[in-house]
């Protein structure tokens, strides 16, 4: 091949001084993608860097800079006397990009996953985004606009001013030591369960939780009894794990225990949301918490209890938690800060049995990736000062107002079309759509009109009993409410006339 003695030309890399990305950045990202595509051959000489700049108008600081990037990595070679070659290296041979799909229908190359999470992905279901910003009727956001801000900025601030060792270390594997006391203080005195602070594991969100509960206890295809309609953060997390899951009935008293071991009387674990069963808002009964304690203890089995808003409850007092009634030693209890504070935390907890406490400490010690210090430090005053009590007491009220203009306002608007059913607590409830209509549908027409509703089908492994749509109210004021209502109807009234069904009227 002939060399060129002023070194190839590269007038096609496009320079845009306008854009937000430094010049430099933008030359080295240049030259390594004409190196790596094999447009500019390995040890083809590279222009003169006082000629380079010239002819593409740059400093010829910025060239030698960006020379000096490829040169580290190996993509240039400078000879002395000679100038910058492009590395010969790259002659040799490197692995193709994947085909691309082509007119005879051949498909792109498919990663080959473990078994347990291809079996996970098939089961996963429909997978929207999380939501991020408030809207009628999205679920799992709290009232933002009622969050303390002042005094959350105040104990944050105070908690990166300690030492740097404090503030940018990697903390204590199984959570701060502070926190864990505060949470074990807060579940002794406001959810009636007796435990102790080296009995606490703080995690990344509830979710974490799962799949280390998961990770720990479940071997491949083990048995995991799972409310039908149930939580579908939870559901992926047991199933990236490879449990089998086997979707349990649930009724106004919650988990049907009895179908239960109908369908599965060995199992390795259950998962259960009884305080507010997710999504369908039930409270399990007393004597379903004893039947199910009585069948996972002949079983061999544990017990995963997702309290994810039990603080929010109103109108009445609640039922005890289950860990709190749990004799047998066997219930672990998750709980999680993004409903009582908000999501971004990314802070949750578990509460594990004695016996399971040295192989959850030596499993955070080993692969868990802590909460940082100061965000544990500054949850850990926010509770100790009172101010999460007094959140949380605020935030009942809050979420009894805007569960009654939910209520309200359907009454007005819904009637004949949606039964939106009272709740005792939480931040959601759910509404029964009127013969005829699909939920999905529903769904999909109000997202049109940027109201969001769950169909209960989403929440399901195996069709359920109920259908209709999950309705959040907390994270949003009154008036949202009340106009994300009137659009909902509008929505199902539209569904109706293309379903030809009879329209439904907007009651008045």
């Amino acid at each position: 091949m002939v060399k060129r003695a002023g070194g190839a030309l590269l007038f096609s890399i496009e320079i845009d001084h306008a854009a937000p990305r430094p010049v430099t950045t933008q030359l080295y990202a240049g030259l390594r993608e004409l190196m790596l595509s094999g447009a500019i051959a390995g040890g083809e000489r590279l222009p003169a860097t006082r000629t380079l700049a010239a002819e593409l108008g740059l400093s010829r600081t910025t060239v030698i800079q960006a020379f000096d990037r490829l040169i580290a990595e190996g993509l240039i070679e400078s000879r002395v006397g000679a100038g910058s070659f492009v590395s010969t290296a790259l002659n040799a041979d490197r692995p193709l990009p994947p085909p691309a799909p082509d007119s005879a229908g051949s498909a792109p190359r498919v990663p080959r996953l473990s078994r347990a999470m291809r079996w996970a992905v098939d089961r996963f279901g429909p997978r929207p985004r999380l939501p991020h910003q408030p809207r009628p009727f999205i679920t799992a956001l709290p009232a933002y606009d009622a969050f303390p801000m002042a005094q959350w900025a105040r104990l944050m601030a105070k908690h990166w001013r300690v030492s740097r060792d404090e503030a940018m270390g990697y903390g204590e594997p199984s959570g701060h030591g502070a926190l864990r006391r505060a949470i074990a203080g807060h579940l002794r005195s406001n959810r009636g369960i007796g435990c102790e602070a080296d009995e606490i594991f703080i995690v990344g969100g509830a979710q974490q939780a799962f799949h280390l509960i998961g990770s720990v206890l479940l071997d491949p295809g083990d048995r995991v009894w799972f409310e039908n309609p149930g939580a579908i953060g939870a559901r992926n997390s047991l199933l990236a794990c490879g449990a089998d899951l086997v979707p349990v009935p649930v009724d106004r008293d919650g988990l049907r225990v009895e179908d239960g071991l109908a369908r599965a009387r060995q199992f390795r674990l259950a998962f259960v949301t009884p305080s507010h069963q997710q999504p369908l808002g039930h409270v399990l009964s007393l004597e379903r918490r004893f039947a199910l304690l009585q069948a996972a203890e002949q079983a061999g089995a544990w017990i995963v209890e997702d309290d994810y808003d039990g603080e929010f409850f109103f109108g009445r007092r609640p039922l005890p938690t289950l860990k709190s009634v749990d004799r047998t030693g066997l219930v672990i209890y998750v709980g999680t800060f993004s409903k009582s504070l908000f999501p971004a935390l990314r802070l949750g907890f578990m509460l594990v049995p004695g016996e399971l406490v040295e192989v959850f400490r030596t499993v955070a010690a080993a692969f868990v990736q802590g909460v940082p210090t100061s965000v544990q430090a500054g949850v850990a005053e926010f509770i100790e000062e009172g101010h999460f009590a007094t959140h949380i007491r605020r935030m009942r009220r809050i979420y009894q107002e805007r569960h009654a203009a939910l209520i309200e306002a359907a009454g007005r608007h819904l009637a004949g079309a949606l039964e939106v059913m009272p709740t005792d607590s939480g931040l959601h409830t759910i509404g029964r759509l009127a013969p005829g209509l699909s939920e999905t549908a529903v769904a999909a027409a109000a997202d049109r009109h940027r109201v969001t509703v769950s169909p209960i089908a989403r929440f399901s492994i195996e069709p359920a009993a109920e259908r209709g749509l999950v309705l959040g109210f907390g994270g949003v004021a009154p008036p949202a409410i009340r106009a994300g209502v009137e659009t909902l109807a509008r929505a199902i009234d539209e569904v109706a006339r293309h379903a030809d069904a009879p329209p439904i009227g907007m009651a008045v």
